[in-house]
C-alpha cells in the first residue's frame, strides 16, 4: 500500500487513482488482428455433420 501510494504521490494523482489506472493498464487488450470471418476460417475442420447429430435412441415420446 505505502508503495502504491508513494508511486501515487510522484504521478501527482490519489492512491484511488493510481489504483485504477494500474487495472486498466493490467487488463487493456490489444485488439484483434484478423476479422471474425478470418479467424473462423482459420479454424481446423472440426468433423463431419453426423459427429454431431443426436442418436434417435435419446429421444423419448412427447404426449399432447
Amino acid at each position: 500500500m505505502r508503495a502504491l501510494k508513494l508511486r501515487a504521490a510522484a504521478l501527482g494523482r490519489s492512491a484511488e487513482e493510481e489504483h485504477r489506472e494500474i487495472l486498466r493498464s493490467a487488463l487493456k487488450k490489444p485488439g484483434p488482428k484478423s476479422s471474425l470471418k478470418e479467424l473462423l476460417l482459420e479454424m481446423p475442420e472440426g468433423g463431419e455433420d453426423s459427429d454431431f447429430e443426436r442418436p434417435r435412441h435419446y429421444s423419448r415420446p412427447i404426449e399432447f
